[in-house]
């Protein structure tokens, strides 16, 4: 049976009417002693409920104690938690150590035990809820210059995520055992995988190599001048994580993605039906311009469609809205996460972002996007990559091939980012110093040039927050807009 305890809310200096905060003393009392009797309960539990989920203090602290001594291996049961709560006060209220054997007793059956944490996890959310709805109608009630209602939804809206997610408002200190076992269990993921990778595979072996795939958390940013690819690279990673996302039973037991992986692409600048486009030229191998035009013979129309069907389930979820304001995308990102699963988020491009408000300068505008950005990435646990452009500086150089020093403003880039790498077609400016006809020599020169360039790119790794720097080399098929790998003898040398 469960109970409500009625507190009164003051709001705004006035009283309001008395609020109902729900939960329930007999569920807490028969987990615990559920618990007390069979320490394999925990097991069943572990992943649902926590100490601070118990509305009664003295119920949490008995949680706590018996889930330190499970996890030791050692015994939890009403005489060997009596030591550790000899001076509690809360419990001598109670009863004293008669209360843990009581509790122990009339407990009716361990396999109730896994409903009661849900029952009990259930009422701490919603006094959770109500906590933070009297937060948001106080803040709002309460007017100041500098604490617009934009910027009361986008934290409220956080707020809620955050609580969905993990059962709790904030997430507050953790341990360094916690922060260690997370680690380790990264790494032996790492080298259980195929390919020794720590993060999401991009489809493409050498750039896997060099940076260990898509990790959690980072925010990648992919630079290049226009016409160097980098939308097609975007596309194309996006692509092969989608095509090869498979659903099992995670290291940790719980199901989710094992492979590959849900990915979420904000397209600021092309509509979603280019960019599809895009994707089905590649998977099909018929040229994007013919495609566009509709100019297909019948067997190049027949690899289209069959190339349509076979993606039409892809988990690839496209957003065309121009001009998105940080807080939106994040929004709408955490959204796709709560409704479809999201492994991957791409952006394209990160210029095209707004601000959540104005600001006195674009360097802090672009400052605001990208520390919004990674704040995306971290609060979703996701690789997050991220499009730029480059300044025209580029052009002014012999040596075309980009520097971090050539992202438009670039301090808040370079800062925000774990990893920047660029995109780097020498064939593009090659093509463009084609000689006269007649220089005989010349083009005979350029014709060699053009040969040992041709249908190669290059991803320039400016900065790895994680790993080392240098250039990874890709094959590029400019009719398919497709990067893969580059088919050669292998050195042994990723450096």
């Amino acid at each position: 049976m469960s109970e409500v305890r009625a507190i009164t809310v003051r709001q705004a200096g006035t009283e309001a009417e008395t609020q109902a905060v729900p939960f329930s003393i007999e569920a807490e009392q028969q987990l615990l002693g559920a618990l007390l009797t069979n320490n394999d309960v925990f097991d069943r539990i572990t992943q649902i409920i926590r100490a601070e989920h118990f509305y009664d203090p003295v119920h949490a602290r008995i949680f706590e104690i018996c889930a330190e001594r499970i996890a030791r291996n050692a015994l939890a049961s009403p005489v060997t938690i009596k030591a550790f709560m000899e001076t509690d006060t809360g419990l001598r209220d109670l009863g004293g150590p008669a209360y843990l054997a009581r509790i122990a007793a009339g407990a009716i059956s361990p396999y109730a035990a896994r409903d009661y944490a849900q029952m009990i996890r259930e009422f701490a959310l919603r006094r959770e809820l109500i906590t933070l709805g009297q937060d948001i109608s106080a803040r709002a009630a309460t007017v100041q210059v500098d604490d617009d209602a934009e910027e009361q939804i986008k934290q409220a809206e956080q707020t809620l995520y955050k609580l969905g997610e993990q059962g709790v408002a904030e997430r507050g200190f953790q341990s360094f055992l916690r922060a260690v076992t997370s680690a380790v269990h990264t790494a032996n993921a790492a080298y259980q995988r195929d390919g020794g990778l720590s993060g999401i595979s991009t489809g493409l072996v050498d750039l896997d190599r060099k940076m260990g795939g898509l990790n959690d958390s980072d925010l990648i940013i992919l630079a290049g001048r226009p016409s160097m690819g980098k939308t097609s690279l975007a596309t194309n990673i996006a692509f092969n994580v989608a095509k090869a996302h498979k659903i099992g039973v995670k290291a940790d037991g719980s199901e989710g993605t094992v492979q590959g992986g849900v990915v979420g692409f904000f397209s600021l600048e092309m509509s979603a039906e280019q960019l599809a486009a895009r994707i089905l030229s590649e998977a099909s191998e018929v040229p994007s311009e013919r495609i566009r035009r509709g100019d297909m013979d019948e067997g190049e129309f027949r690899r289209f469609v069959e190339a349509a069907h076979a993606l039409q389930n892809c988990p690839l979820y496209i957003d065309d809205t121009p001009a998105l304001p940080i807080h939106q995308l994040a929004a709408r990102a955490r959204k796709l996460k709560r409704t479809h699963g999201l492994d991957v988020l791409m952006v394209d491009y990160l210029q095209l972002l707004r601000a959540s408000s104005a600001k006195d300068s674009r360097v802090n505008e672009v400052s605001e996007i990208t520390q919004g950005l990674k704040a995306v990435a971290k609060e979703l646990n996701i690789p997050v990559i991220a499009l730029s452009q480059l300044s025209r500086q580029v052009e002014s150089r012999e040596d075309k091939r980009p520097q971090l020093s050539d992202l438009r403003e670039s301090g808040s880039i370079e800062q925000d980012a774990d990893i920047v790498m660029f995109v780097f077609r020498e064939e593009y400016y090659k093509e463009r110093e084609k000689p006269s006809d007649s220089d005989l020599d010349a083009m005979a020169k350029w014709q060699q040039v053009m040969e040992a360039v041709h249908g190669k790119a290059e991803v320039i790794i400016g900065k790895q927050r994680h790993g080392p720097i240098g250039t990874v080399e890709l094959s590029f098929e400019g009719q398919f807009t497709r990067f893969g790998n580059l088919a050669r003898e292998r050195q042994g040398d990723w450096g």
